[in-house]
């Protein structure tokens, strides 16, 4: 049965489908970690139907390896096809357009799909989906900080840093400016929710500075840049929204997480003051009413992992063409 087991692919399944004679025809869709789980299971949901159906699972039963390197380079990656998947993040592999094998790989198999943003996280902080991940954690309808002119302007601060990142990474010269290091240029310090541009500008200081110096070390790429840019339009990449092509952990962690907590902690006290005002001093009923409501809080960080209003971001709309176009092929 193990022997079995570790020779499972996608003619196994198709087979193991019409043996035993399921009303279902079951497509088994590789995941990178626990928490895309319940992404791509999201996704996944839309396509299924009486005679179709999509099992999420991690890439190995026999061990807890994890990770994109998992599903795709190792053996796993030779067995995908029409009844097996591989749902994985795009990371840079997406931009960088073939440039390395793993690019390559990744693109050229009709079997992986990919996040077409840099990660799920990404698609997670899509900006017109963040008020509502503020009133899911803290059950405050109150629109306190507009999300969509904040990542715009930061997008617009980070874009021909993050532009000359892709041109160095093409080249194959991942060492010169890691993303690390490129993190580091497009981090944000403390925001003032109230005055989120001096943080901003802050960041595209230090931004233009950075291209400044890649524009004087590196000469050779001079007439080569726009055509870039050009390229990259038409896989998605806009100067108002590059932060969805960033590394994932970092605007989340490094740019959306911090305003997401001072914005909830804020919506919550609000709640509280409101609860405590229409008590009238009825001290038993005001502790009811403070201990159900906090009852009712959620974790912001939850909230953000549970986030699915994504589904008007185009990069969406790419993964669901993509899984649309897998689904066709079937015979159900």
């Amino acid at each position: 049965m193990k022997s079995l087991q570790s020779n499972l692919n996608s003619r196994y399944l198709q087979a193991a489908n019409q043996l035993l004679k399921r009303k279902k025809q079951r497509i088994v869709a590789y995941v990178e970690s626990y928490d895309d789980v319940f992404f791509w299971r999201n996704i996944l949901n839309e396509f299924e139907s009486e005679k179709l159906e999509f099992q999420v699972m991690l890439p190995s039963r026999n061990n807890l390896s994890r990770g994109k390197k998992t599903v795709l380079t190792n053996k796993l990656g030779k067995q995908l096809g029409q009844y097996m998947i591989a749902c994985v993040d795009a990371d840079v592999d997406y931009l960088m357009q073939r440039a390395t094998n793993h690019s390559k790989y990744m693109l050229d198999n009709p079997y992986v799909v990919h996040t077409y943003a840099y990660a799920i996280e990404n698609l997670q902080c899509y900006a017109p989906s963040l008020h509502n991940v503020c009133v899911m954690a803290t059950l405050n309808d109150r629109n306190l900080f507009d999300f969509e002119t904040y990542l715009k302007a930061y997008s617009e601060a980070i874009y021909e840093l993050f532009v000359w990142a892709i041109w160095l990474y093409r080249q194959a010269r991942f060492t010169e400016f890691p993303l690390t290091t490129l993190n580091n240029f497009i981090s944000i310090e403390k925001v003032n929710i109230y005055n989120p541009h001096d943080a901003i500008e802050k960041t595209r200081h230090q931004v233009n500075r950075k291209v400044a110096w890649m524009q004087q070390h590196h000469p050779e790429a001079k007439g080569k840049i726009k055509p870039l840019k050009a390229e990259l339009e038409t896989l998605g990449l806009r100067p108002d929204n590059a932060y969805l092509y960033i590394q994932g952990h970092h605007l989340l962690d490094n740019v959306i997480g911090p305003i997401l907590d001072s914005v909830c902690t804020i919506l919550r006290r609000e709640r509280e003051k409101e609860i405590k005002r229409l008590s009238s001093g009825h001290q038993q009923q005001m502790d009811n009413e403070l201990a159900c409501y906090q009852h009712s809080q959620c974790p912001v960080d939850a909230m953000i992992r549970r986030n699915t209003q994504f589904r008007e971001c185009p990069a969406y709309q790419q993964i669901r063409a993509h899984i649309a176009r897998l689904v066709e092929k079937l015979e159900v």
